[in-house]
């Protein structure tokens, strides 16, 4: 094996690669209605064959490689990624993985926490940091409509507590917030986790995808939320570790632990986003809003070596030049494709239907 030469790569904005986003499957069980809809996503839909995904020699060496050019940061998503066969496996294999200085990689992983109850212990063995669940109701009803499979909220509750007994934390909790849908939740929310150790985190809601419906008037601005909850229990700023964080940190002054604020509308963090995006079947995408992506596979399976992958994976991080966020306003709905969120792995966002008012 070729070693390749250490060092951060920038792109035409001067933002290294530090974070690498790694779908391992395109299918989940849910069928959250804004993003897998049954109407579109149906029995007879037709998912990626094992054949297409990378496997998880790809993956690892994919994730080697970008290790030794400044990523950090692993995070495994789908879909959901407890679906894909044997994926306590391949975190062992991303565990083993060290930078050039010799230290471990951050190893993570975004679930909706369907079967963490009974993988968590074997993902914490395999060598998994930490793990991020995604939340956006505590009402069972309002969260049964979203995942539209009637699944339970205790049972998401239960794996974010099993998750912590096992030391898979700090676990983080995303919770997309959406003006007249669950704005009203928040307090509910913040309350809930107070004291227990997990991160909650409010998500903007954003225009991911084309499936949403998304409208700005619908978004409820960060500050608006952090506002709320400093009233009810005072909040200081916690000062960010790292400059590509996109979370905004808050902690309650009374000890209780601290909430995160991601403000991906109001407040753009273009200029310090150190993150890419590989989908399940390796499409390297450089921006949560890309129209289109880099076909890694090809690339690997038609042989190429590790030094060659290094110089292509460099060459097109340096022509980077994404700032959808901060041009969001200047856009007209519909001028830009822009890929799926189930596609790669991006954080929820929650749907516009009706039925999740019941």
């Amino acid at each position: 094996m070729t070693v390749l030469p250490a060092g951060d790569i920038t792109d035409a904005r001067g933002r290294p690669l530090h974070d690498l986003r790694i779908s391992v499957t395109d299918r989940c069980n849910f069928r959250c209605v804004y993003c897998m809809p049954k109407e579109i996503f149906g029995r007879d839909f037709a998912f990626r064959e094992r054949s297409e995904l990378l496997s998880f020699e790809e993956i690892e060496r994919l994730a080697r490689v970008s290790v030794t050019l400044g990523v950090t940061k692993l995070r495994l998503t789908g879909g959901e990624p407890l679906l894909r066969r044997g994926i306590t496996e391949l975190v062992s294999m991303l565990a083993k993985l060290r930078t050039p200085e010799g230290a471990p990689v951050d190893l993570a992983m975004t679930t909706n926490g369907s079967a963490l109850p009974k993988m968590a212990q074997s993902l914490k063995d395999a060598g998994l940091n930490r793990v991020t669940i995604s939340l956006d109701s505590l009402d069972d009803a309002k969260f049964k409509a979203i995942n539209d499979v009637n699944f339970p909220v205790a049972r998401v509750l239960e794996a974010i507590e099993v998750a912590r007994q096992v030391g898979l934390g700090p676990v983080k909790i995303n919770t997309v917030v959406k003006r007249g849908v669950n704005d009203d939740e928040i307090l509910t929310l913040a309350e809930h986790f107070r004291g227990t150790g997990a991160i909650l985190r409010f998500i903007e809601y954003m225009d991911v995808g084309t499936t949403n419906g998304w409208k700005v008037d619908e978004v409820l601005p960060s500050a608006e939320v952090v506002s709320m909850i400093n009233e009810r229990w005072a909040l200081e700023p916690v000062t960010k570790t790292e400059p590509g964080e996109t979370a905004n940190r808050w902690r309650y002054a009374d000890g209780a632990g601290e909430i995160g604020v991601i403000s991906s509308v109001t407040n753009a963090f273009c200029g310090n986003c150190s993150r890419s995006r590989v989908s399940a079947e390796g499409q390297l995408y450089t921006c949560l809003f890309a129209g289109s992506g880099y076909d890694l596979r090809k690339l690997m399976r038609e042989g190429i070596s590790d030094e060659d992958l290094a110089k292509a994976l460099t060459g097109h991080w340096r022509k980077r030049d994404d700032n959808y966020s901060e041009l969001r306003a200047a856009l007209t709905p519909g001028n830009r494709k822009r890929i799926e969120m189930s596609y790669i792995g991006a954080s929820p966002s929650i749907s516009a239907r009706p039925a999740i008012h019941e």
